[in-house]
């Protein structure tokens, strides 16, 4: 408004901004310059195209240098004098927002490269060998629950090593997850079993209520150091079956450099979806 003084003239400068011609010829002469201002703002200010047309448009004001229209006037000094601290507010305005940006854009720039850097000191300290002598040792002490906790800092580990994009242990809905992994696009829920006796069809149970209870996209692994029973493979493999089960055979392969975890992963889903058997023994992986 202190830069256009005449109606003409904010029209114009509406125009080349690309405020639409219907919107334009909607504007009644016999209302003042805020009344069409106060038409336009809030239709802008609610979808993102207007938004970005908003920004262009004070962008394009805070570059002014010179105003036209308001010369010949009576009292002209005192309109471009006005026109030019509005233009001055304005491009600092537009500053601040764009520093306060920046400054964002570099904090989360910053937890980004920290947390690259922490991910490259974790995967640096970890080799094929030590996970391979802590899951040994870690099998002398099975159906403890200090092995138990160690299992899990374990599994964590090894995903680590393999760039598998993971999630620690947590409680949701009073739910306990041992974690989750995402590879492929693909979120699972991981459960961990480090006992000494098989797993039975309860646990698979109480796994796939916890998957079901996600988005679609959601799969889940179970662990399950000992194996499991004929009745848990069983009411873990039907068509289009969220589950994958592992077992100790599966980590060995890995250890035994045989195969990536990602891999491994993947061979076993896609029987999965071939088969609708949730269990593959290494043993068939050739097959």
């Amino acid at each position: 408004m202190k830069s256009f003084w005449r109606k003409k003239a904010l029209r114009n400068f509406l125009r080349r901004s690309h405020v639409s011609e219907s919107f334009l010829a909607s504007l009644p002469e016999d209302e003042t310059k805020r009344d069409w201002l106060d038409r336009l703002f809030p239709r802008l200010e609610g979808t993102e195209k207007g938004q970005s047309l908003l920004q262009q448009m004070a962008r394009s004001l805070s570059k002014q240098d010179n105003f036209p229209d308001l010369l010949h006037w009576e009292d002209s000094e005192e309109k471009i004098r006005d026109a030019k601290a509005a233009v001055a507010a304005l491009k600092e305005y537009i500053n601040r927002k764009d520093k306060e940006k920046r400054d964002e854009q570099e904090v989360i720039r910053n937890r980004r490269e920290d947390e690259e850097r922490r991910q490259a000191i974790v995967r640096s300290q970890i080799t094929f060998d030590s996970l391979r002598t802590r899951l040994d040792d870690l099998c002398k002490e099975i159906g403890t629950q200090k092995a138990d906790y160690e299992f899990q800092d374990w599994f964590d580990d090894l995903m680590d090593f393999f760039d598998v994009d993971n999630r620690r242990p947590y409680t949701i809905d009073g739910r306990q997850i041992d974690g989750s992994i995402t590879l492929d696009g693909t979120t699972y829920l991981v459960e961990l079993k480090f006992t000494t006796d098989q797993s039975d069809a309860t646990a698979v149970d109480s796994h796939l209520k916890k998957v079901n209870d996600k988005a679609d996209n959601t799969m889940g692994i179970i662990v399950s150091m000992s194996g499991y029973s004929s009745v848990a493979r069983s009411e873990a493999s039907f068509s289009r079956s969220p589950l994958l089960l592992l077992d100790a055979t599966h980590l060995y392969f890995v250890l035994g450099s045989l195969g990536t975890f990602p891999d491994l992963m993947r061979r076993v889903r896609r029987h999965s979806s071939q088969e609708g058997q949730a269990y593959l023994a290494v043993a068939d992986f050739g097959k």
